[in-house]
């Protein structure tokens, strides 16, 4: 094992996610430009903008897909700028994908049981652990909370791009994150299934953290607490709901004059 290298900040008590002068160059194109940004315990936050405005790369850096060029990123207080991701998930962090990364060839318990043993770190045992039996029990709970509990033993090709979705989010709350980061799980549903998945976000429970990016503004102005708007890699706009809503700016620049209306 690693030695751990990481280092505690007293102050990040309260904060779970704390961004601080993020910078991410890809060659001369800034996808970060010193963003700064601070997320409490059981805080909803939506994450909205144009396409380019930085969203998933922000993401990438909170789930250490991508290490930033400058800055810092500390989660519950454990400074892990520089840590890769298989790190993410022993901090409570997990994260959904626009693309899905399910097995298409397991099925819907298999998907959900291996993303709690990958939580344990539990990568390429041979042997059955202790555990086994409390984590396929987890995976059912879990299938139930995004109601695919009659799917248990349906492949994941089977499913329809709704059902697929909810399995990825079924994946993430499996692991019984602290932090939940959802990228655009509400892209290619139905308006039936927009709205179940509007259900599923406010039935999670009230200390998880969510960090939303959604094109969907019905979804992302009903879940969110609190929105940040960004473009050109940097912040533009933050308030609650209603302030964003009403943005002269980000009708007219970031959101188009009817996005919001």
């Amino acid at each position: 094992m690693a030695p751990d290298t990481t280092t505690r900040s007293d102050d990040a008590t309260e904060q779970v996610v704390v961004l601080r002068s993020v910078v991410v160059a890809f060659g001369g194109l800034v996808a970060l430009d010193g963003i700064d940004l601070d997320v409490a315990r059981g805080e909803r936050l939506a994450i909205l903008g144009p396409n380019g405005a930085g969203k998933t790369t922000l993401f990438n850096v909170v789930a250490g897909d991508l290490a930033p060029d400058e800055g810092s990123v500390t989660i519950k207080g454990i400074d892990c700028t520089r840590l890769p991701s298989r790190h993410r998930p022993r901090l409570g962090v997990a994260r959904t994908y626009q693309k899905a990364r399910s097995f298409a060839g397991l099925t819907v318990a298999d998907n959900l049981y291996l993303a709690i043993v990958g939580r344990q770190g539990r990568h390429r045992s041979l042997w059955r652990a202790e555990g086994d039996r409390a984590w396929r029990d987890r995976a059912g709970a879990a299938a139930e909370a995004v109601w695919l509990d009659d799917r248990l033993n349906t492949l994941v090709r089977d499913l329809s791009h709704g059902q697929k979705r909810q399995l990825e989010i079924g994946m993430a709350i499996a692991t019984d994150p602290d932090v939940l980061l959802l990228d655009e799980p509400a892209s290619g549903l139905s308006r039936g299934e927009r709205e179940r998945l509007t259900e599923l976000l406010d039935r999670l429970a009230v200390d998880s953290t969510l960090l939303l990016i959604e094109h969907d503004m019905d979804v992302a102005f009903q879940v969110a607490r609190r929105v940040v708007v960004m473009s050109d890699g940097k912040t533009v706009a933050s308030g609650a709901p209603d302030e964003v809503r009403a943005d002269p700016l980000v009708h007219e620049i970031y959101l188009g004059s009817e996005a919001l209306t």
